[in-house]
């Protein structure tokens, strides 16, 4: 990294405000220009951006070759995680920040596609799970074949291997932070 780059003024500004500096809060622009091409501002953007993307071109290749979207292959790798007689919708619906209803409609989807069913929980005598059929244990197992192979092309083969782990790390620290950020389902 050159001193002066881009690149150099945002691993100053990150370093700054991981010591506690006022980069996040209390950051003032004189222009429009200068907070557009503020140095976290377009860091952040590359991200979102790449995720975007990311999500774009994987989840086509899901819908095309397995029949699913990426937001039901998700829940499909939470169902299968979680193993046992299932889950239910309230946790399926924190897991993917995803409202009561919303998931029970796409939930509804996959049950209709005969991916999912819901079953008492044993647990409680008025609560319903949600849990793979066979159709969603295959399904799962041959998205993840499809999936794998799409992050190996699209989002590692771009990045020098010496920094793949650390980026999976830092990725995780990032996911988990945000996570703990948001407030949770009543």
């Amino acid at each position: 990294m050159r001193p002066g780059t881009r690149d150099d003024r945002w691993m100053r500004a990150a370093q700054d405000e991981s010591r506690g500096g006022d980069v996040a809060e209390g950051a003032e622009f004189s222009s429009p220009q200068e907070a557009a091409n503020d140095a976290l501002v377009l860091a952040f953007g590359r991200l979102q951006g790449a995720a975007n993307r990311l999500e774009y071109i994987l989840g086509r290749s899901l819908e095309r070759e397995c029949g699913i979207s990426h937001l039901m292959y998700e829940v499909l790798l939470i169902l299968g995680r979680a193993g046992g007689p299932g889950l239910s919708m309230r946790a399926v619906a924190q897991a993917q920040v995803l409202t009561t209803g919303g998931v029970t409609r796409l939930v509804d989807r996959m049950a209709a596609a005969g991916l999912v069913e819901r079953a008492d929980d044993p647990d409680d005598r008025r609560g319903r799970l949600v849990r793979l059929t066979r159709l969603g244990e295959e399904t799962v197992v041959r998205a993840s074949g499809v999936h794998v192979e799409n992050i190996r092309r699209y989002f590692v083969a771009p990045l020098p291997p010496e920094d793949v782990e650390r980026f999976a790390d830092d990725l995780r620290i990032l996911s988990q932070s945000a996570r703990d950020e948001l407030p949770r389902l009543p």
